[in-house]
């Protein structure tokens, strides 16, 4: 991957003689980012220490509901890493799509190797992945800095102009558009499960190649070519591999009914609006004052702390079953704004190991030995319809306190994500460490989020299912 060459701007500080800084730099947690504030001039944007608690001062307040008969009591954990090649922006192409600096914060990112704020649904298809087993989906939350004051200098990111490229590409080309078959085998059997996940691989390979052909052809063979070159015989092809999948499971449980009426695939349009995408220093309302060159804006700086552990786990109801999640949809978990759209939708993130049944939305300080944890439960009610909608919100939201999903929604597998962090004791009670935020919410750690976009092939969801659905401890 492409990396900056240049060193992004130190904020200059009063210098403060403190050995907390040293022992942070010896766990070796501490990486790469960008750092921002004016050069020549001394910041003052620590986190107010009102935000911070003892956990021992928190009462237990996490407690999950009993599971019933038949529910879906299994987990299914992905290895993505930790961010170990060091990408960060300030973008979210969920909820800001095409604004370039649209979080005002970095995001650490795991999984899509390509994620920015042009991504969509092509190039998201189109990159790698840092999970092991080959997982595209896109998970990223905002970064935890360490700040003592002393001058700070962080080496530069991953460039992502070759990234935003390539998305800008991709939204111009028409893409097929194929009904979702994964989220329609809910109970697949384990003896067929091998099979069901080839042909599965199948459907999605017929897909890619199809695109390839659409790009390859564009312009040519008059209105209907698309339609008749390309998409009957794909649908003849689905037709074929979805009877397939349909007697693969018939061996063993009653057949799937219905599965031909998934074979039609569309064509879905390219945005192409014929303006070139803006440059790297502007957003949505032109440049914001005081950007530096990673389009972060002063007032999160100091150390970029990775996790020293990230816990990316789908879990399953304990009402009953869970269906597959589509392809490409958006989740959303916590309020990046929570001081300017009130507490409706922002969630107590914080606690330290050891005490995860204390949450709060303030930072811990965690007695000797513990660490500090962010734990981040998204939502999990799907609208068995729509991928995103005009909130980010609407289309899927949480279930009740039994865990009970409202009428019209489905359960689908519920995404955990835990990330854990060395952060030195002395640092905590010093009160010196801070997760990044828009400006106005002036590091308040009630304003932690996180975002997920599942692009996860139809053989890694069906999996995950069934994995979950039966009951089974499952790491991939």
């Amino acid at each position: 991957m492409s990396r900056t060459q240049g060193r992004h701007r130190i904020s200059r500080r009063t210098k403060i003689a403190t050995g907390g800084i040293a022992l942070a730099l010896a766990v070796g947690g501490i990486v790469v980012a960008t750092t921002t504030g004016n050069t020549g001039e001394a910041s003052a944007d620590e986190a107010n220490p009102a935000f911070f608690v003892d956990i021992l001062k928190v009462q237990p307040n996490q407690f999950d509901p009993r599971p019933v008969y038949g529910a879906s009591t299994g987990t299914f954990t992905v290895d993505c890493g930790r961010n170990e090649n060091q990408h960060f922006n300030p973008d979210n192409f969920i909820a800001q799509p095409g604004v370039r600096n649209g979080a005002q914060h970095l995001h650490d990112y795991v999984g899509n190797l390509s994620t920015n704020a042009d991504s969509n649904n092509k190039s998201l298809v189109k990159a790698g992945t840092t999970c092991r087993n080959g997982d595209k989906s896109a998970y990223f939350w905002p970064v935890v800095r360490i700040d003592t004051g002393e001058e700070e200098k962080n080496e530069p990111a991953k460039a992502p102009d070759g990234d935003r490229a390539q998305a800008d590409q991709e939204a111009k080309t028409v893409q097929v558009a194929c009904p979702d078959v994964a989220s329609k085998l809910t109970d697949v059997p384990d003896q067929a499960m091998a099979e069901v996940g080839d042909n599965l691989d199948q459907l999605d390979t017929q897909t890619d190649e199809a695109n390839q052909r659409i790009a390859q052809t564009q312009g040519q063979g008059g209105a209907n070519f698309v339609q008749n070159a390309i998409l009957n015989p794909l649908k003849d092809r689905r037709a074929a591999i979805l009877d397939r999948i349909a007697t693969i499971i018939a061996r063993f449980a009653p057949k799937p009914k219905d599965l031909g009426g998934l074979a039609p695939c569309a064509p879905k349009p390219g945005k192409d609006t014929g303006t070139p995408t803006p440059p790297p220093s502007s957003t949505a309302g032109g440049a914001l004052p005081g950007q530096d060159e990673n389009n972060e804006l002063p007032g999160n700086d100091g150390k970029i702390l990775r996790p020293q552990k990230v816990q990316i786990t789908f879990r399953g109801s304990p009402v009953g079953k869970v269906v597959a999640m589509p392809k490409f949809l958006r989740v959303l978990y916590g309020d990046a704004k929570v001081s300017t759209n009130g507490p409706a939708n922002a969630r107590a993130s914080w606690t330290c190991t050891g005490f995860e049944n204390r949450v709060t939305d303030k930072y811990p300080i965690c007695p000797q030995n513990s660490k500090v944890k962010r734990i981040h439960t998204f939502p999990s009610c799907w609208d068995g319809k729509n991928t995103d909608s005009a909130n980010h919100r609407t289309h899927i939201v949480f279930p009740d306190r039994s865990g009970q999903c409202a009428k019209g929604f489905k359960a689908v597998p519920q995404l955990q994500i835990s990330l854990t962090y060395d952060i030195p004791h002395d640092i905590q009670v010093k009160k010196q460490y801070k997760v990044d935020a828009f400006p106005q919410e002036k590091h308040n750690p009630f304003s932690d989020h996180d975002d997920f976009a599942n692009v996860m092939s139809q053989r890694i969801m069906n999996g995950l299912v069934n994995c979950v659905n039966r009951g089974k401890t499952c790491r991939a």
